[in-house]
């Protein structure tokens, strides 16, 4: 026998040997995940409606504190995934609209694009690609929680950046500088014959 075998054949005594913890018949219950945290949903929803835009993230029901006071456990439940849902699909349209205009930025940097406009809509507007992209933006907000705002942060900083202006303003110094370096050789073959 070979230790795995030899390791194999002791877990499955043990496993023979160790007692049920469940009923006397041997039948271990399933174990069950904790329920949700529900004070701590609850106070979700009651920030939520203090700030008044509970209608707007739970599908058009108004709450007021003392409605999420007197909400059941499920219905705290059944509010809180709707405005899970509404939270995740704002991230995800925001991400994706500024992923989309950095990135229709830089192609039009590098190539002449007719109309940016209709160019960055019609990118909206592609299924694969929305589809592509919101995947992507679950995953990132999945792996990177709350450096999420950090990182959207920089994004929507980089949309309001004018890289046309900072290109043009390099352009020009280097134009002024070549009549500069011109007259400065002119003014040494006159100098020296």
């Amino acid at each position: 026998m070979d230790v795995e075998d030899v390791s194999l054949t002791a877990v499955m005594n043990l496993l023979e040997v160790e007692p049920s913890s469940g009923s006397e018949s041997g039948v271990v219950p399933a174990l069950t995940a904790p329920g949700p945290d529900i004070p701590a949903l609850r106070e979700q929803l009651a920030v939520l409606a203090s700030t008044g835009k509970a209608k707007e993230a739970i599908g058009g029901v108004q709450l007021t504190h003392v409605q999420v006071k007197r909400l059941s456990d499920k219905d705290v439940e059944k509010y809180t995934k709707r405005y899970e849902t509404y939270v995740g699909s704002k991230t995800t349209e925001s991400l994706i609209d500024s992923f989309i205009f950095l990135a229709t930025k830089v192609v039009g940097m590098t190539v002449n694009i007719k109309d940016i406009d209709a160019y960055q809509k019609e990118i909206r507007n592609d299924y694969i690609i929305n589809k592509e992209l919101s995947n992507l933006a679950g995953n990132v907000a999945l792996k990177c929680g709350r450096l999420l705002a950090a990182a959207n942060a920089v994004l929507i900083t980089t949309k309001h950046i004018d890289f046309n202006s900072h290109s043009e303003r390099k352009a020009e110094v280097t134009l002024e500088e070549i009549p500069q370096q011109s007259s400065t050789t002119a003014e040494e073959l006159q100098t020296n014959p």
